[in-house]
Formats: C-alpha cells, structure tokens, sequence
C-alpha cells in the first residue's frame, strides 16, 4: 500500500489537489494556442504595469506640444511615429495599456459581481424569485449592449468612467444567465441533498456547495470578456464617448487618426494593432482554460 493512502484525509486531499493541478497545467501547455495568447497577455500585464519606465516620452501622454515633430512617420526617434501634437505614438500607445487595463478589469469584475450572485439565486430558489431576476435579465438582454451603454453614457455624459460604469450595467446579463444554467444543473446533485439533508441552511448550500462549482465557467468567461470589454470600451472612445483628449486611450486615438488616413497611416494603425493583439491573447487564453476546465468542450 502506498505511503499517500495511509496519509491523513487533509493529506490526500493535498495531494490530490496537486495531481489536479498538474494535468491542468499539462493539458494548457499543450495547446498551442493558449501559450500564445498567453505569452501575449503576460506581454500586455507587463506592459501596463511598467508602461511609465518603458515610455521613451512619458510626458507625451499630459498632453505635450510639440509643433515642430508633428506627424512624422517611424523612425530611430519615434518608432511608431508622431500625432499631430508630435507627441510619440509608442509612448501613448503603452501608457494607454494602463487604461485598458484598468477598463477590462473593471467592467468584467463589477458584472461578475452583480451577475454571479443574481444568478445563483436564481437558479437555486426557482419560483417568483427566479422569474424576477431573470425577465429584469431579458429586458437588459434585449437591447444590443453597445447600444444601451451608448445611451448611458449619454445621459451621463463622456468620460472613461461613465463609459467604465454604463459598459458594466450592460454586462451583467451575461453572468446571470450562465450561473443560472449552470446553478440549475447542480441542485439537483448528490452532495447538494446530502448537505441539505444534514440541515444546511439555504444560502449556505448556495454559496458554500453551488457557487464554487461554479467557477470553471465564470473563469472561461471572465478571460473572454475581458478582451471583448476592452474593445467595447474603445468602441466607445472611437466615439468620443470614453476616454477624453489628452489621455491615451487607444480607441480615442484611432479616432483622431481616421482623420490623417491613408497619408499618416501610422496614427491608427499601431493603437488598432495593440487593440487587435490584447483581444486576440485574451480570447485564445479563454479557449485554453475551456479545454482545461471543461473537458466536454475539449477540441
């Protein structure tokens, strides 16, 4: 008999864990896809987090003039070249990876938070409580999200928080209607009657039982939606509804760049690319933890 089946129950239950851990990890590397996107997205965290020492001209993101270096194209000085200020592109483009960041951050977590919680009640109790949450939830569902996060932000007016609060509002639903599927499925397990049946209260087995097991499609979705709130979020800077001059958002400066195009093609196309690349990491991450924490899924 091995040493691990005379160990403690905390022990195996250790060491069960691990093993877990391990072929989650085997299985990730083993998609290339996912070590891609990846690598992109540690390149992007790194990025945001270093952005001011990276900067070759951190000052060009305050809004700095400089006449005389406007709209010139790449070169040793200014690598991805000049706007119209003649401020560096590569220095905003990376100070703008801070506000992105921040952007995709703050609009996945305050949705999951509202939504996480919605739907598993919803999903447990059933009944009047689950018709109130859910038809609130098709009423949000029923108008394209851009749509109504343009509209928020109109009445609150323009400005990367507004544009940070109206993008969360619309994203919500989604949550719900994925932890509820998934809560729906679960209450019927094994393990939820035994706990209910050792006198488990209900809010306990909600959040001590249902929730956690949860979470591998909460984590799948929270990676995706991270890129595409990103892109929302520079959606609307495009339109001038995000961020405001003379903060670097990438959204906002393909915006102002459309205007130069196609002589002064750099403006747009290197905060495009930077947009193009962070969703795509995001997304190929997504597929690799689905193929990880949902085997169903698995291609």
């Amino acid at each position: 008999m091995s040493t691990t089946a005379l160990a403690p129950p905390t022990v195996r239950a250790q060491h069960g864990l691990a093993r877990q851990l391990r072929l989650y990890a085997a299985t990730f590397a083993r998609n290339q896809s996912a070590m891609l996107g990846l690598l992109i997205v540690l390149g992007f965290l790194l990025v945001a987090l270093f952005a001011p020492w990276l900067a070759p001209y951190p000052e060009d993101a305050s809004g700095s003039v400089k006449l005389a270096q406007k709209l010139r194209p790449p070169s040793s000085a200014h690598w991805f070249g000049t706007d119209e200020m003649g401020n560096d592109i590569l220095s905003r483009v990376l100070l703008g990876a801070r506000t992105s960041l921040q952007i995709g951050l703050t609009i996945t977590c305050i949705a999951a938070f509202i939504g996480v919680p919605l739907g598993v009640i919803a999903g447990y109790f059933g009944g009047r409580v689950q018709e109130c949450i859910m038809r609130v939830t098709d009423i949000f569902l029923s108008v394209p999200g851009l749509v109504l996060a343009i509209a928020i932000v109109g009445a609150l007016g323009p400005g990367i928080r507004n544009a940070m609060l109206a993008l969360s509002l619309v994203w919500w639903p989604g949550y719900v209607r994925l932890v509820q599927a998934k809560t729906l499925s679960l209450r019927s397990e094994v393990y939820v009657d035994a706990a209910r049946m050792m006198g488990a209260g209900p809010w306990r087995i909600v959040f001590v039982h249902i929730l956690p097991n949860c979470v591998s499609p909460i984590v799948i979705k929270a990676s995706m939606d991270m890129g595409m709130a990103i892109l929302s979020a520079a959606s609307l800077g495009f339109l001038g509804l995000g961020a405001q001059p003379p903060a670097p958002e990438w959204g906002a400066m393909i915006s102002v760049g459309r205007n130069y195009l196609p002589q002064w093609w750099w403006y747009s196309v290197f905060p495009g690319l930077a947009i193009y690349l962070t969703v795509l990491g995001f997304n190929l991450i997504g597929d690799g933890l689905r193929d990880v924490l949902d085997p169903k899924q698995r291609s």
